[in-house]
């Protein structure tokens, strides 16, 4: 690494010696001595498997208290202070979450109950592992909305009819009567569990895996992976997938019996499906939904207008459940008019299961981009809350967290959970103070499980599929912000149209790899072709900027300052020398080949007998001078070179060299200074053309070329 130690050694011109040696002493000179790099590699790796080996009480107490941080917090929890606040917002998120735990389920192609299996879990265990105090971790809409596909897939897959009603939730998850279910491309295979006992089986083992990925990501410390996911990339990535959720909610709005799409291309495929059967809208559904609508969007809107006047927010999708609820039941909505409803809900909890061993090769991969946007989402929102509310959380314990958030649940049949911005700001906004409001939540959510949950029987599921579709008013709106963004970054406006495109046009799994994909090929593209201005002087400073940005900046006479803002690396090596020969008008080959042409058309006319004013022009065209004698290169935004970049600099030094031009390298960082050191670029002796400021290099250049001139009549 590069030194920090320094000390300065200061010559005036009036000291110059003679000789050779004059030329290394028309700046001043600042020597940088390099720190001594203690490296025993051997005593390094002992101290380090001693420290990792070790136990004492003192670690075995750090590392428990470090896996289970409630330890920490809840013996220090202030009743005063904080109780009313946690169970204000506690109950007031878990009221909102009822029903949107209800309505998720459809999206991932499980019954009810299920999602509330895992708003319940989910919060109970989040509060023991998680770090955030105000984050709130359940169900989220683009999560299950992968998770759905994927459970699509595996039950057609296994050969089950998906036009097929879905089976009520109460039969057991293994049936134990003598009938059984013969699959159409598994004649041979009897099984022994229904469509719904299987959805929620491909549903359980796929957040199993995930959650086992996001766990081996915080033990493995690679959680630099979300890095490469953008707030424009998953911002356009959530709004792609919005689409793709309202498509797949828009027949239970009209009450149509489709299949459902997936692949490549289901958003099309539905809506193509949806106008087919568009004949066969159910009336009742249809009203039903524009009722919802009616209601739920204005009291939305309320909510956000006068957010700072209420003390809480209007629980709307609870009265619209209840109300709808009650509206089924008594007109008998399902009897009279043939409306889809959510179906017997049972109490109590099914017993624990392991994941099915058999399905993880079929939903490994599936579950890669799942566990990444879940902790991904997970850790951004915990790091923005505890920053603005004052406090620190731990990457890698988020990832602990969000992992056995998915891993455990997945014993009790439960589907894929992460943070959810929309009921975070409720939670945080109500006077969330610690992470017992989470436990709060659940609690409600327990209590619905055992008595609540079956009074929901004749709730429509268009209704569900509405409270669905206006939560995602927050991601479409993203389009209103795309002027704003576009001002702010145009590459960060195309990353999210192009991420949003794709993921709602294609697939989100396609859609998630295609952003990640472009997003690097920016920064990529961004570094082929950056900007190389030339500088120029700040008068009275010593100071040098852009001549192209700024005005009244002077240049010195015969040097040129050119700056390449970007590293320099194999993919834009051909850029810097073509960008440099650009702006300094003078291309060396080109040049060396006019002199080379100049001096052959002499020698030429020499032979002829030609008289001597030809031979005169030959001669000054050979030598015809430049406008420069020096070439200062601002290395200042060079970050890194690698072996091409260093030949290039090698490359260019030489050819300018030839044509009598000298090319000086000024501010270097440590890192590019030692890859020239080691690529060898300075000659013995010559690592004084390394100059620590642009202002110190065109000051040697000027002494260089005032000493050669006063020198010249000596010789």
């Amino acid at each position: 690494m590069a030194a920090t130690a320094e000390f300065s050694s200061v010559r005036s011109v009036a000291e110059v010696p003679e000789g050779d040696d004059a030329k290394h002493v028309f700046h001043h000179r600042m020597f940088l001595e390099p720190q001594e790099e203690k490296r025993n590699l051997k005593a390094l790796m002992v101290k380090r498997a001693k420290e990792t080996c070790s136990c004492t009480p003192a670690k075995v107490k750090d590392c428990v208290f470090s896996l289970f941080p409630i330890l920490q917090w809840l013996p220090k929890y202030k009743l005063k202070e904080c109780l009313l606040g946690d169970l204000m917002s506690g109950v007031i998120v878990g009221v909102l979450l009822v029903p949107q735990s209800i309505a998720y389920s459809l999206l991932a192609g499980q019954e009810p109950i299920y999602g509330l299996y895992t708003s319940f879990f989910a919060g109970i265990i989040y509060s023991i592992f998680g770090t955030s105090r105000h984050i709130s971790v359940g169900i989220f809409g683009a999560l299950c909305l992968m998770v759905g596909q994927v459970v699509d897939r595996e039950v057609q897959r296994a050969g089950y009819d998906l036009e097929a009603a879905t089976v009520s939730a109460h039969t057991d998850t293994v049936t134990q009567v003598n009938t059984t279910i013969v699959p159409l491309n598994q004649t041979s295979q009897i099984l022994l569990c229904d469509k719904t006992c299987y959805a929620i089986k491909v549903g359980a083992t796929m957040t199993f895996i995930a959650g086992v990925y996001q766990v081996a990501m915080g033990f493995f410390q690679v959680g630099f992976v979300s890095v490469y996911l953008s707030d424009s990339l998953l911002s356009g990535f959530v709004t792609g997938a919005s689409f793709t959720i309202l498509t797949s909610q828009a027949k239970y709005l009209l009450g149509l019996d489709i299949p459902r799409s997936s692949g490549i291309g289901s958003v099309i495929t539905t809506w193509i499906n949806i106008f087919r059967n568009i004949h066969k809208t159910n009336i009742c559904d249809l009203i039903t939904s524009f009722l919802c609508f009616l209601v739920l969007i204005p009291t939305k809107e309320l909510n956000e207008r006068f957010k700072s006047r209420l003390k809480a927010p209007i629980p709307i999708e609870l009265a619209v459940v209840v109300a709808a609820t009650l509206a089924s039941h008594l007109g008998k909505l399902r009897e009279t008019y043939g409306s889809s409803i959510a179906g017997e809900i049972p109490t109590g909890f099914l017993p624990p299961r392991p994941p099915e061993w058999n399905l993880i090769p079929n939903v490994a991969l599936d579950a890669i981009p799942i566990a990444i946007i879940g902790f991904a989402i997970t850790v951004s929102l915990s790091e923005m809350f505890a920053k603005k509310h004052g406090y620190t959380v731990r990457a890698n314990q988020e990832m602990y967290a969000i992992g056995f958030c998915n891993i455990i649940p997945s014993f009790f049949h439960c589907f894929t959970t992460s943070a959810a911005l929309a009921k975070t700001l409720v939670k945080e906004s109500t006077g969330c103070r610690t992470q017992i409001s989470g436990i709060v939540t659940s609690l409600l959510i327990l209590i619905v499980l055992l008595v609540i949950a079956p009074l929901f029987y004749s709730l429509q599921k268009c209704v569900l599929a509405a409270i669905t579709i206006v939560n995602l008013r927050g991601a479409l709106r993203k389009f209103k912000d795309l002027p704003k963004m576009w001002h702010l970054s145009r590459v960060d406006t195309i990353i999210w149209i192009v991420t949003m495109a794709s993921s709602a046009l294609i697939s989100t799994e396609i859609g998630l790899l295609v952003g990640v994909c472009f997003s690097m090929l920016c920064v990529i593209f961004r570094t082929q072709k950056p900007e190389a201005p030339l500088l120029g002087w700040v008068a009275e400073s010593e100071t040098y900027e852009s001549l192209s940005a700024y005005k009244n900046l002077q240049t010195k006479p015969g040097v040129m300052v050119f700056r390449f803002e970007a590293p320099l690396y194999y993919i834009n090596k051909e850029c810097f020398k073509s960008t440099l020969y650009k702006q300094t008008g003078v291309n060396p080959a080109q040049v060396k080949a006019a002199k080379k042409k100049a001096a052959k058309r002499m020698l030429r006319h020499k032979d002829m007998g030609s008289g001597g004013d030809q031979t005169g022009i030959s001669l000054e065209l050979v030598s015809e001078p430049l406008g420069f004698h020096t070439i200062v290169i601002d290395c200042c935004a060079v970050q890194f070179l690698d072996t091409a970049g260093i030949r290039t600099l090698k490359e260019v030094c030489k050819d300018y060299k030839e044509i009598d031009v000298q090319v000086l390298l000024a501010q270097c960082n440590p890192s590019v200074r030692s890859s020239l050191i080691r690529g060898e670029f300075f000659k013995e002796g010559e690592d004084h053309l390394l100059f620590h400021s642009v202002h110190q290099a065109v000051d040697f250049a000027l002494g260089v070329q005032e000493h050669s001139g006063t020198s010249a009549p000596k010789n």
